[in-house]
């Protein structure tokens, strides 16, 4: 049975880190990446402020595709209450992986669901993760892959960076940029019917 394709939920983003786990989970599912401009808002806290991305990116591709399910998601790194997102350059990956080597950090991904009737449903999940304290060669070795640069906190624990990855807590999923089991929970409440 061939699922409706007005009842498909659309992907507003370009991360293929996401588009692989809803595959995996078995969602069906359209892509639309949002195009807007993802800034902060240092009066927001970092929860406040990916869900708030999260929620500016699905209202965008809902704008564009009304009656259908859209969901918007943004993942960022907290290091002592900072926020660490994609790095700009490699010069900014090294800053970002000398200063979470040997720490414990905070992952936090923040979803949002635009409902076929327009409501909006928001949530941010948190996991913890602790890199070991590496050396710069190491990082440099890191760097050279190329893997760090369109990662927020420079590494991918689901790639070659898991090598740095002394351990974690929480939800893996969400490390990687999408808490599915939460996801599936409020779209299956929100009424789209998931296999």
């Amino acid at each position: 049975m061939t699922q409706d394709p007005h009842t498909r939920l659309i992907l507003a983003s370009q991360s293929p880190r996401r588009r692989d786990l809803l595959e995996e989970a078995g969602v069906p599912f359209d892509v639309l990446p949002a195009d807007i401009e993802e800034v902060t808002d240092p009066g927001l806290s970092p929860a406040d402020n990916v869900t708030a991305l999260a929620a500016a990116k699905a209202r965008r591709v809902a704008e564009d595709r009304p009656g259908r399910f859209v969901l918007g998601a943004d993942t960022i790194v907290v290091l002592d209450n900072e926020i660490l997102g994609k790095p700009r350059d490699r010069e900014d990956a090294r800053a970002m992986l000398s200063r979470l080597a040997g720490n414990t950090h905070h992952v936090i991904t923040g979803f949002a669901i635009v409902t076929p009737e327009g409501r909006v449903l928001t949530e941010a999940v948190t996991s913890s993760v602790t890199m070991k304290p590496v050396t710069a060669a190491t990082i440099e070795t890191y760097l050279d892959t190329g893997e760090p640069m369109d990662k927020a906190g420079a590494y991918a624990i689901q790639g070659q960076g898991n090598a740095l990855i002394a351990g974690y807590e929480g939800s893996y999923h969400n490390i990687v940029g999408l808490p599915v089991e939460e996801v599936l929970t409020q779209l299956r409440g929100a009424g789209l019917s998931i296999a």
